[in-house]
This record gives C-alpha cells, structure tokens and sequence, in this order.
C-alpha cells in the first residue's frame, strides 16, 4: 500500500504518527508538507524535522509540487489536511481512497452558515463528493456535527487526534512519590481569553477559601499573562498560584510527572488540545471542560477524568475538590488514563488502525474498530458532564 499524508507544515505534533506510518510502509510512505515551517516557529522552539527521511518539500520547486501532484493521484491512499484541495480532485473524480482530517470547522459559532459563500465553499470542497469514497477524520469530538451541517461525509466521520509520544512510564513509582504532599496542580497554555487563564485563578480562591493546601502552577505566556498576574494580586491567591512563563516540552512533562491534577480550561476554540494527551500519558488526573476537541474522545467521565462544563468555575471547583478529597479516585483516574492513552490512543495503534481500515476499503473487506482512531465518530453538538 502506498500512502501519502499531505498538510501545511510538519511540525512536532504530526511526527509520532508520520514516524509511525514509515516503520510500517518505509518509501511507501511520504509526508508531503506544502509550506516552509516559518522562522518564529522554530525560534519559539519548535524542532527542525526537515531531514526526515519521508518528507517532501512540496514548496522548495516546481518539480516538487508537480512530484506532490502525481502522489496525490496515484498513491493508492490520501490524507488532506490543511493543503490546496487542488491536490486531490484528480483522485476524487477516480473515486481513489482519500481521508480528509480537520479540527471541527465552526470554532466561533454557526453564523458563518448565514454566508451563501461559506455554503458554496463547503459544498464544492466537501458535501460535492459525499457519495465518493472519501470519509473524515475527525481531529476534533465537534468535527461530525458540524460536518453533518452541510450534509457532508455521511455514516462516513472516524475518530481520529493528534498523536503525542507515550514514553513508558512505572505508573506505580511515580504516584508513590505524589503520596502525603500537597495537592499539586498544573495548566498549560498560552494566555489568551478563548483559554480562560482566569479559571484556575478563581479557582484557587476557592480552594482557598475551603482551607485547602494547594499549588497551581500556571506555565505559558501571552496577552492576558500581566491580567492574569493582576487577577492574582485582587483575589490574593500568590501564595498558591505561580505563574512559571513558558518552559521546554521536557520540563512540562517532568512537571506533569510531578503533578497530582492537570487542568484544562479552554472554550470550543481549542480544536483538539494535545495537551491533554501529554497529561494523561504522562500520571496526572485531569480536569478538562467539555468543548476541547479532545476531551470527550480521551476522556471517560468518571473512569479515567473528569470532564466539567466550559466556562463554569463551580463545576471545575468541584471536580478538582472530589480529586483532591479521594486521592484513590485521584490515583485511579492517572493510572487509567496512561493506559488509555498507551494502549488505546498511541501512534502506534493509530497507525495500525488507520492501515487496517484503509486496507479494507480498498479489498472491499468489512471491518470494524470499536473504540479508539479510526472508530466511528459521534455526531453530537455537546458531549454531557
């Protein structure tokens, strides 16, 4: 089988799964990358990843572009992320394999469907071929519905994520050493409004209040960092709210080793959130609010997280304060969600799914996964808490 996975950029987020699918096809493989990784990115920290050995430089040269094309046309499967469409209609008019994967696609709300060249887009890049044989991979719990909108991709939207590396852990040993401390907990961000810096604040004088031992460490930065460190002066929380500014990935993982409780604040802006993958695979208990893309696919309510309704500090204030009074729930919680996260949503059993299913379509064998990428996605607007 030949597969070509096309997008913008390859950047951190999208190598777990690309270096996954080359140990499985080696040169059968190519990850075609339409765009340069742009400077700002690489001097914020973003790592170089142009020597792989799969990659091709669609926007180094005209013979490049043109090698893209052919790709696109003739490898026996196609995944189009954020990429001209033009690379694909060739294949979708031969109705050949194609995968297209997206974050849900109404961030800021619905209105966008009152524009009649909203529609018209919509349709020719999507609702047009849904009789073809082109299905949707779903980064994003919302993404079904929102396709479902314009009648696109019917019966036809697979669960599918960002992949972050899962390093095995001893999940035993690393919540020994959380054992007779104080409560530990950690958000991870840029500070900006769609993710509600302001909650974990608010939420700490709470706990406060409740006589609670506590530390938040707040890591990140961004315009609404000086807000937030004016929202810590107000409530008087400094004591138990430290603003640690942005740090390397390393450190961050080391501190969610560290940490009894992950916190994720974001609103139905933050598309998947591969944050949340870090955390459960790497010992915390998290507390996620119900509009992260990821969260509700990651995330069984009460089994291996908590899952608190956007915006809405008494339920997060909850969630967390039944996490810090049953540290056996708080326990279980980290130990499943590093097993659902190395067993169920790893690269490696992404990579094996994905070629499973693809494989099927292609013999006309009938398969299907259960759980995990690649399972059927929900068509669901708003995931319960």
């Amino acid at each position: 089988m030949t597969l070509t996975f096309i997008t913008n950029l390859i950047i951190h987020h999208q190598v777990p799964i690309a270096d996954e699918f080359y140990q499985f096809l080696g040169k059968d493989y190519t990850f075609v990358a339409t765009q340069a990784v742009p400077d700002s990115f690489l001097k914020n920290g973003y790592p170089d990843l142009s020597d792989k050995p799969y990659l091709l430089k669609a926007y180094e040269s005209k013979e490049n572009y043109e090698k893209a094309m052919e790709l696109a046309e003739k490898s026996d499967v196609v995944v189009l992320g954020i990429s001209p469409f033009e690379l694909i209609v060739k294949r979708l008019e031969q109705n050949k394999l194609t995968f297209i994967y997206s974050e849900r696609w109404f961030k800021d709300g619905y209105y966008h469907l009152l524009s009649p060249r909203v529609w018209r887009n919509l349709y020719n890049h999507h609702t047009k071929y849904r009789n073809k044989n082109v299905y949707m991979l779903c980064s994003s719990a919302y993404t079904a519905f929102d396709v479902s909108l314009v009648g696109a991709y019917p019966d036809k939207c697979l669960k599918w994520a960002y992949f972050t590396k899962i390093e095995e852990l001893d999940i035993e040993a690393l919540l020994k050493l959380k054992i007779d401390k104080d409560i530990q907990m950690l958000w991870v961000a840029r500070f900006l409004n769609w993710k509600h810096p302001e909650m974990p604040v608010k939420l700490a004088r709470r706990l406060k209040d409740k006589g609670y031992k506590f530390i938040i460490r707040m890591a990140g930065s961004g315009v609404f960092f000086q807000k937030t460190k004016n929202l810590i002066e107000k409530l008087n929380v400094g004591d138990c709210v430290s603003l640690i500014g942005n740090m390397p990935n390393d450190e961050i993982l080391a501190l969610m080793q560290k940490s009894h409780i992950f916190i994720f604040t974001s609103d139905r802006n933050e598309g998947w959130g591969a944050v949340l993958n870090e955390a459960m695979s790497n010992g915390c208990a998290v507390v996620a609010s119900n509009m992260i893309g990821a969260a509700p696919y990651l995330i069984k309510q009460g089994e291996n997280g908590y899952i608190f309704k956007s915006g809405d500090v008494k339920d997060l204030t909850n969630k967390v304060e039944d996490l810090i009074n049953n540290p056996i729930r708080r326990n279980d919680f980290s130990r499943k969600a590093y097993q659902t996260l190395k067993d169920e949503w790893s690269p490696t059993n992404a990579a094996r799914s994905f070629l499973m299913l693809s494989d099927s379509l292609i013999k006309g064998i009938s398969v299907v996964i259960t759980e995990g990428p690649c399972s059927k996605a929900e068509v669901n607007c708003s995931f319960k808490v």
